[in-house]
């Protein structure tokens, strides 16, 4: 479970960048509009989606605190794979717009010429962007939280966007259709986030198989623990958020007591929830 500091610094953290996301998209967005420049703009709204990605992380991870009750027995840990898929789904979306919008400026032919504020916007943005990436991501992973590791993704990938805009800054003097063709990079590096991001919050979503280290690691404490082999097999692991509950069979000799059989497989069942910390749930095979 999250510690109660734990989840102040991810509220923490989602206002700050709502805040300076906010702040950013108003200058980029400026900027952009001043030297009629698309990929200036995507990286604007890049920016602005931040924001809403932020928002969403917050109340996701607010949500995912809600203990267990009648109708979600399990906890509310899964509200922070939907905040994922809905950062995810956003960006889709904003680099689908600027797909189009970077193509329509190929095809007429609008070339930029960008100025002084242009770059020290941009760098500014880097500076910012990467500080906040590196914090929401080390953050995340230290509170095992993917919907603020996605977040410091999306950060990322808007201080790499204004990275290529800066070099494009440079260039846009010998080549008219820089702006255009970096609107299209930026795009495309969108894409390439939301890909990551969905990916592996849908694969939790949907479920995935237990890790072979932990199954290996499970079936060692029921060496160490009993003189007989138990057989471990069928496991079954659901995660709910930072909650977990494994299911899986072990194989007892038919003429075992109930009472017997019981009380080796609610041992060997806190043996488990001792050392993993989730919820464990054996049944027992009988064999002749």
């Amino acid at each position: 479970m999250k510690s109660i500091k734990n989840t102040n610094i991810g509220l923490i953290l989602s206002w700050l960048s709502i805040f300076l996301n906010i702040v950013l998209f108003a200058v980029k967005f400026w900027v952009g509009i001043l030297y009629n420049s698309v990929a200036l703009v995507a990286d604007a709204w890049h920016t602005l989606t931040d924001s809403i990605s932020s928002f969403a992380v917050m109340i996701g991870i607010k949500i995912s605190l809600k203990p267990a009750d009648e109708d979600h027995p399990f906890g509310h840990g899964r509200a922070e794979l939907i905040a994922t898929i809905f950062v995810g789904i956003l960006l889709a979306i904003v680099a689908a717009n600027f797909t189009y919008e970077s193509i329509l400026k190929l095809i007429s032919h609008q070339s930029v010429d960008y100025g002084k504020w242009a770059i020290i916007v941009t760098l500014i943005s880097i500076v910012v962007k990467e500080g906040m990436a590196q914090y929401s991501i080390r953050s995340g992973k230290k509170m095992e939280s993917k919907a603020l590791i996605a977040d410091g993704w999306h950060h990322r990938s808007d201080a790499i966007s204004s990275i290529i805009i800066l070099i494009g800054i440079y260039l846009g003097k010998y080549f008219w259709w820089i702006d255009g063709a970096l609107g299209l990079v930026v795009s495309g590096l969108i894409f390439y986030t939301t890909y990551k991001i969905l990916k592996e919050a849908l694969s939790l979503f949907l479920g995935e198989k237990i890790d072979e280290n932990l199954k290996e690691s499970i079936r060692e404490i029921g060496f160490k623990t009993f003189t007989r082999n138990l057989d471990a097999h069928h496991f079954l692991i659901h995660r709910y958020g930072h909650h977990s509950e494994l299911t899986f069979h072990i194989s007892l000799p038919g003429t075992m007591s109930l009472s017997e059989a019981h009380d080796l497989a609610t041992q060997y069942e806190n043996k488990v929830k001792e050392k993993y910390s989730i919820g464990v749930t054996i049944h027992i095979d009988s064999i002749d």
